[in-house]
């Protein structure tokens, strides 16, 4: 084939345009389909055809499960972790119809942790000189505006962090109350989800722990509890 022949999409079968083509590590994948992968995967090119055709049908599987997913609480501002309780799910979207999106489920077992970042930039402050030049005050001046992002690790098949900015917009001062409010969703964002991942490891902690074998005070049974505390044999509460 020549240098400027039209390539074949792995995926879809189409022809992909001089402009279109996004490279596998083995093969070729048309704009389209790539619009597919999840946002968060990172270095695409080092997948193969088969793997990245595994990725896809993890997509529409995710998109099977959006169709169940009733968030129970919403936290942020513009972009917001939505959390279904019920399921032990989450997942981030900025769009208020984000079951049309396919955001990525996430369960609350893959979560590893969760940072706030708060990032401060710096610019110094300049005033006007003789033929158009700009110089500095003495001493310096400087302005300073802040940008507060939620870092999400998890342990997932196909990403291991989501990065996200809680405000809309740069704050300028951080006396301001658009910063404290967004201080307070941030860390907010951050208790929530710290908690959700200790909570986790302490569940499954326990669920690891040996059980003992008592014997039941209302059918004399030795027996092992269930999950809720009860005889495996009877039904009745029992010390566990």
């Amino acid at each position: 084939m020549g240098l400027f022949d039209k390539k074949i999409c792995d995926f879809c079968g189409g022809k992909i345009g001089l402009l279109g083509n996004r490279k596998l590590a083995d093969g070729n994948m048309c704009k389209d389909c790539a619009a597919k992968i999840t946002p968060y995967l990172v270095g695409r090119k080092q997948y193969t055809v088969d793997d990245m055709k595994e990725h896809l049908a993890s997509r529409e599987e995710n998109k099977q499960r959006l169709a169940s997913f009733n968030a129970t609480r919403s936290l942020g501002l513009t972009t917001k972790v939505h959390i279904d309780d019920g399921q032990q799910l989450l997942l981030v979207s900025s769009s208020r119809s984000y079951k049309n999106e396919n955001p990525d489920i996430v369960e609350f077992t893959q979560v590893t942790g969760c940072v706030l970042d708060i990032n401060e930039t710096k610019t110094e402050v300049m005033k006007d000189a003789p033929d158009n030049k700009k110089v500095s005050y003495v001493p310096p001046r400087y302005t300073y505006s802040y940008d507060f992002y939620i870092i999400l690790s998890f342990n997932h098949p196909w990403f291991n962090e989501i990065k996200f900015k809680v405000n809309s917009s740069t704050i300028k001062d951080s006396k301001s109350i658009e910063y404290r409010d967004t201080e307070k969703q941030a860390n907010e964002i951050r208790n929530v989800l710290t908690t959700l991942h200790r909570q986790v490891r302490t569940q499954a902690a326990e669920a690891a722990k040996p059980k003992t074998s008592v014997v039941c005070p209302s059918c004399g049974a030795t027996t092992l509890p269930d999950q809720n505390g009860r005889c495996e044999y009877c039904g009745s509460a029992v010390a566990g």
